[in-house]
């Protein structure tokens, strides 16, 4: 465990509040703040749409599709991930519990594989189709080709979520819980919770969360 926390120490860690004022530059190594793409903007707001929805994404399973066509009846959750990142890692069994929790409601689920940086290496499609084997995924695990889908949602980490309603509305942005070093210091589910109260048809309590995680390796 000792050997784990030294070499988190020493990987490029983002680690950001989102809310209405946060600012924030290209992720390069370590970051504090949000990414902003070329067109000034920042990170998606509570209550913006599904960032474009139709834009064509190639899954693990060779097939095209875009958000529009994973999203449910009941919504779609978005997790930025890749196969490297020691928080993704430690994060596993709960990104499956969760993915699973959310595709039982009715929720379509898709984890994206923003690295493009290192599509060549670690986190090329073929990588990907491995790891989505080995871990048994069943919901869309996808390429964002030149982290295209990454720029619009304002996303910079690995993991982050995004949960969108039946409407397609974003309302819920953050992390999985609020313990993501350490699943034995969980307190709060924050991504079930919101889950659970937007499928009840109730306003979301807890909109935005802070997430930690590595940085997205953009171009």
């Amino acid at each position: 465990m000792k050997q784990l926390l030294f070499f988190l120490l020493l990987i490029p860690i983002s680690y950001s509040w989102r809310g209405a004022d946060s600012g924030g530059t290209r992720p390069t190594g370590a970051v504090i703040g949000s990414w902003r793409g070329a067109d000034g903007e920042g990170s998606l707001p509570i209550g913006a749409a599904i960032p474009k929805p139709d834009t064509r994404i190639k899954d693990v399973s060779g097939k095209d599709l875009s958000l529009q066509e994973v999203k449910q009846e009941k919504g779609l959750l978005v997790m930025f991930s890749c196969n490297t990142c020691p928080y993704v890692i430690m994060n596993q069994s709960r990104t499956k519990e969760i993915c699973g929790y959310a595709g039982n409601r009715r929720i379509g689920v898709i984890l994206l594989n923003a690295n493009e940086g290192d599509r060549e290496g670690s986190n090329s499609l073929g990588e990907m189709q491995a790891y989505a084997r080995a871990q048994a995924y069943q919901w869309y695990y996808a390429v964002d080709h030149n982290s295209v889908l990454a720029d619009a949602f304002g996303a910079s980490r690995t993991p982050e979520c995004y949960l969108f309603d039946k409407n397609g509305k974003l309302v819920y942005h953050g992390a999985i819980d609020d313990s993501p070093g350490d699943p034995v210091q969980v307190k709060k589910h924050h991504l079930q919770n919101a889950i659970d109260e937007m499928v009840s048809g109730k306003e979301v309590s807890v909109k935005e969360t802070r997430s930690v995680g590595c940085s997205i390796r953009r171009v």
